[in-house]
C-alpha cells in the first residue's frame, strides 16, 4: 500500500447499524488512511486478491512482513512512501471527520436495491481508531496500495497503484470507482503528472472499467520483473 499514520479520531455520538431501512438502502463510504492496526484486514484483503488473480501459490506476504514494511517506526509522511486507502462501509453515516493536515476522510454514499450479504462480515469487522463512536458494524470493503514514482519524459512525480481490490460481494456497486478516484484525485492536488497501474489481460470487466473512468491501455509496453534467486543472483555484482 510506512506512508499511512492514523488520523486522529472524529467526534459524534455512538451509532450503531440498523438492520434494515424500509426507504431503500443507502451504503455509506469512508475511505481512510490505513494503520498498523489494519494490517490482519489488509493481510486477508491480499490473500483474497491473489486467490481472485490466481496467483495465491506467488503470495507469501504475512501479517508480520506487511507490519513491517508498510508501517515501520517513525514512518515516512503519507504519499512520500508506500500508502495504504481502506475502503470501510456502513448503513449508517459516518460522522464528520476533524480536518487533519495529512488526508480527509472521504466520505460518500450508494443507493442499493437490497442490502448486500456479507458472508464475511465477522471476519471484516474495522479496527478503525475511532470504532466506539461509529459503533461495531463498520466493515472494511477493499483497499489500494500506491507509492510514488516518476516520470523523466514529464520530469514530474507521479503515483504507482501496486494493488486495488474490491471484496467480492461489493462488487459492481461502484466501489472500485470510489477507491480509484481517492489517489487519482489525491495525485493531481499534488501537481502529479500521471498515476499509472498494471491490470491482467484475461480481466475484461476491469479493463473496461479503467477505459470508462479514462484511463489508456498501453499493450506496446511489457512488464520486466526480476525477482527470488534471479535478483538474488546480483547481490554481489558490486562486490
Amino acid at each position: 500500500m510506512a506512508a499511512a499514520a492514523p488520523p486522529p479520531p472524529p467526534t459524534g455520538a455512538p451509532i450503531t447499524l440498523p438492520e434494515s431501512d424500509p426507504s431503500g438502502n443507502t451504503l455509506f463510504t469512508r475511505i481512510r488512511l490505513a494503520t498498523v492496526y489494519d494490517v490482519p484486514h489488509i493481510h486477508k484483503l491480499i490473500h483474497e486478491m491473489a486467490v481472485f488473480e490466481r496467483l495465491a501459490h506467488l503470495c507469501e506476504a504475512t501479517p508480520e512482513s506487511l507490519a513491517n514494511t508498510l508501517f515501520p517506526p517513525n514512518p515516512p509522511p503519507p504519499f512520500t512512501s508506500f500508502t495504504v486507502f481502506l475502503l470501510e462501509l456502513s448503513y449508517t453515516p459516518f460522522p464528520p471527520t476533524p480536518q487533519n493536515e495529512q488526508f480527509n476522510p472521504i466520505l460518500k454514499s450508494i443507493h442499493l436495491e437490497l442490502p448486500i450479504e456479507d458472508p464475511e462480515r465477522e471476519a471484516f469487522r474495522s479496527k478503525a481508531i475511532d470504532v466506539n463512536v461509529l459503533g461495531n458494524d463498520v466493515i472494511v470493503g477493499g483497499f489500494v496500495l500506491f507509492f510514488p514514482n516518476y516520470s523523466t519524459f514529464l520530469a514530474k512525480p507521479g503515483l504507482y497503484i501496486e494493488d486495488i481490490f474490491v471484496r467480492e460481494c461489493y462488487r459492481r456497486k461502484g466501489l472500485g470507482k470510489i477507491l480509484l478516484s481517492a489517489v487519482v484525485s489525491q495525485a493531481a492536488k499534488m501537481g502529479y503528472g500521471r498515476v499509472e497501474w498494471v491490470v491482467l489481460d484475461w480481466n475484461v470487466n476491469a479493463i473496461t472499467f479503467y477505459e470508462q473512468m479514462g484511463a489508456k491501455i498501453l499493450p506496446e509496453w511489457r512488464i520486466c520483473r526480476l525477482t527470488g534467486d534471479a535478483l538474488q543472483a546480483y547481490a554481489h555484482t558490486n562486490t
